[in-house]
């Protein structure tokens, strides 16, 4: 009998090792054994999406014509409202035929803009840590990435332009991500947007930003949208989700906005890809978007809330943590006693053996994530006071990490976040 060899493609060689496996291997058995994990790892919205969208959806399901295919760039009307909640929001104007394109979640729309817009040869700067997309979909794409540790002020700037002025060719692509996803990071107003625009016009590179945290929002903070800066579409575009405000993850759509050409490259690539979103799941999301507003603000007063029994129990249990102005993680600091010499990995590991609650380690979102844990702000609020107490039962009941140089090492593939 022969051996057949199957031969992957160098795009598939090229992407970094995921470190997600032994924690989703050990959450999965545990489950299988009864085990009830609290599980605070993904950002998986369980809350349901507003009564009104839901309503919609069953209706335009009931219509044959929502089963055709449907456009690629998504439904006309799905475009134009996304324009008015952009000029109610933010006073953007965006024209829906050039400016507006519906994607399959943001994270399809961001994979495919970089194989639109990048390829071997080309490079893109990330902030460090980073949203594992913003890294792998430039890898898809055949370019490079060059990290530089993330920052919201003067200072990143200066290192991104620091990259800009020594590298030959210059990078084609900056990726920002503002409420940042794993670290909470935020920015105060749209004049840091302005200096990015300056910044890119300077050096020639075209600017994403991962809008994806920008509705859920705390005390009043309201995050700025690159869109709002002077000069934003002449450089880039900005996607967004339905997936976070609307709790709607699962239905799969969002948007991108911004620079006319490349909304036009990104509608190129998609019409090769696909035939669109399920046409009833756009015409729900109309509804999202049209009355659905105050549901937006209060199920980001139900993250605050989350927010402030993880951060406050974990103050009170000796972590250094801060507390978050957006999004719906809290990115916490491991004391260097509960690390004991080891990385973030397996401390998520033993957090999830003894004191059985999934977080995700800071590790898996670049080296400069080692040292923090990821906390998911998606469990109910006893729940998340539950497993605040079951953490600090686990690492002050007196048991030690093995020895770092004893451990056993492990190989292999390991599993990549699917949020």
């Amino acid at each position: 009998m022969s051996e057949w060899n199957i031969n992957v493609s160098s795009r598939i060689i090229r992407l970094p090792p995921y470190l997600f496996g032994q924690i989703n291997k050990l959450k999965y058995d545990k489950r299988r054994a009864d085990v009830d994990i609290i599980d605070l790892g993904m950002g998986n919205p369980q809350d349901p999406p507003p009564k009104a969208v839901v309503e919609k959806l069953c209706e335009a399901v009931a219509d044959p014509r929502s089963h055709r295919y449907s456009a690629s760039a998504g439904i006309f009307n799905l475009r134009k409202e996304m324009a008015k909640l952009y000029e109610s929001l933010y006073g953007v104007k965006l024209d829906p035929e050039k400016e507006v394109i519906a994607t399959i979640g943001s994270k399809e729309g961001f994979s495919h803009i970089c194989l639109a817009l990048m390829g071997p040869g080309d490079t893109a700067i990330v902030g460090d840590p980073y949203f594992p997309i913003h890294v792998y979909a430039v890898a898809l794409a055949g370019a490079n990435v060059i990290n530089v540790p993330l920052g919201n002020d003067q200072a990143f700037l200066d290192r991104v332009a620091y990259v800009a002025e020594h590298l030959y060719p210059k990078p084609k692509l900056l990726i920002l991500n503002y409420p940042h996803n794993p670290t909470a990071m935020t920015i105060d107003n749209v004049g840091f947007f302005e200096a990015v625009v300056e910044l890119a016009k300077k050096h020639g590179m075209m600017v994403i930003h991962d809008f994806a945290y920008g509705r859920t929002c705390f005390d009043d903070y309201k995050a700025p949208s690159f869109m709002q800066a002077r000069g934003a579409k002449d450089v880039g575009v900005e996607f967004l989700t339905m997936s976070k405000p609307y709790n709607m993850a699962g239905w799969r759509i969002g948007f991108c906005v911004g620079n006319s050409e490349m909304i036009r490259a990104l509608a190129t690539i998609k019409g090769y890809y696909d035939y669109g979103i399920f046409q009833a799941i756009q015409i729900a999301s109309i509804i999202a978007m049209r009355h659905c507003e105050a549901d937006v603000k209060h199920q980001a007063s139900i993250y605050q809330t989350r927010r402030d029994i993880v951060v406050d129990g974990l103050r009170r249990a000796g972590w250094e943590i801060e507390s978050p102005r957006a999004g719906m993680f809290v990115w916490a600091k491991v004391a260097e006693k509960h690390l004991a010499g080891q990385g973030t990995i397996d401390f998520a590991m033993r957090l999830l053996d003894e004191a059985e609650v999934a977080v995700s380690p800071g590790r898996a979102f670049g080296e400069q994530g080692e040292g923090y844990v990821r906390v998911a702000l998606v469990e109910n609020e006893q729940r998340l006071r539950q497993a605040v107490k079951q953490i600090d039962r686990a690492l002050n009941k007196g048991i030690k990490f093995p020895s770092a140089s004893k451990k056993k090492k492990t190989g292999g593939r390991n599993d990549v976040e699917k949020d």
